[in-house]
């Protein structure tokens, strides 16, 4: 029997179906009663649950991460769909199929890996190119690597969403070779794989996602920084003779920068060019991704705009339905 995804759902639907739990608080309303607020996910997007007068045993049941049967009726609230729910509760993952519940990469995986190895190992530069062997030959990383996200909720939000994203830079930074001479293309290459690889061990994403606890106390940065740090040793072995001390500092330094400013997690600011090139390469993949994303999955078809959104600071305006 074939299922209702979260995109399929409309204002004053009645539903009962199967959804991966990705989210669960219990919040007291101004009467002190707990209510439930629960984040549903399928591949095609998220919906929040809300179910009025709960208890912590009633709900203790489950946990995110969980595949429950939610039923309910779905509601349109300040421009967005909701679900008031009459029913929660968790139900086996044995008949299920995982891919109607994890989002993925629209594109192909092989096909972008291909192209990444191809542009990393152009580099000139026999010292990053070795790192990047080094890398390449790992097949814990680069398993973790394919399928990690480049985020939780924000861009790139989905299986393979941190491949398509590197892969996206890696062709940026190609493109604008020729414009800027004095970049240090190879540089640039290098650090755009590596800035956000922290992320293989920083998120988990098995099931939902969410941060490990290495992730949690230390951070991609530092922990991408970790890993590049073990593969200057195995390229210095590989090649016997001294990783260059100042390659190896503008590597770390563009990683410990990249997100821009300290109010955004940089622990330092760019300074260098590939630093900065690769900080403001970065936003702008990750806010187009946010962006489009945003317009695509949201599931009011008949409005010209997206729900408000907090985090964006805005509404984002889709084109005129028809009929306006």
């Amino acid at each position: 029997m074939s299922r209702k995804f979260v995109t399929e759902l409309v204002d004053g639907e009645n539903v009962e179906e199967i959804f991966l739990l990705s989210e669960k608080q219990l919040r007291a309303n101004r009467n002190a009663s707990l209510y439930l607020l629960a984040t549903l996910r399928d591949k095609t997007g998220t919906i929040n649950g809300l179910m009025w007068n709960v208890s912590d045993e009633s709900m203790s049941q489950m946990n995110a991460g969980d595949f429950v049967k939610a039923k309910g009726k779905v509601q349109l609230y300040q421009g967005g769909l909701q679900m008031i729910l009459t029913s929660i509760k968790p139900v086996s993952s044995d008949d299920l199929d995982p891919s109607d519940f994890h989002p993925q990469s629209a594109l192909n995986v092989d096909q972008l890996l291909a192209r990444v190895k191809e542009l990393l190992l152009s580099v000139e530069d026999v010292h990053l190119k070795s790192l990047m062997e080094c890398f390449f030959i790992d097949e814990t990383i680069m398993a973790n690597f394919c399928l990690s996200p480049a985020g939780i909720k924000t861009h790139h939000a989905y299986q393979g969403g941190l491949l398509e994203h590197v892969t996206n830079l890696l062709e940026i930074a190609d493109r604008i070779t020729p414009l800027y001479p004095d970049l240090n293309i190879d540089l640039l290459k290098v650090g755009v794989f590596l800035h956000d690889l922290g992320k293989t061990r920083e998120l988990s994403y098995d099931s939902s996602f969410a941060y490990t606890d290495e992730g949690q106390l230390l951070g991609h940065m530092h922990i991408a920084n970790e890993m590049l740090e073990q593969k200057i040793q195995e390229t210095e072995s590989l090649l016997g003779e001294p990783f260059p001390a100042e390659t190896a500092l503008r590597l770390k330094h563009m990683v410990l920068s990249h997100h821009g400013s300290y109010e955004f997690g940089s622990s330092k600011l760019p300074m260098t060019p590939e630093a900065i090139a690769l900080h403001h390469l970065d936003n702008l993949d990750a806010k187009l991704n946010e962006f489009s994303r945003s317009i695509a999955d949201d599931p009011n078809a008949q409005s010209s705009w997206t729900p408000f959104s907090p985090r964006l600071d805005r509404k984002l305006f889709k084109g005129l339905t028809s009929g306006q």
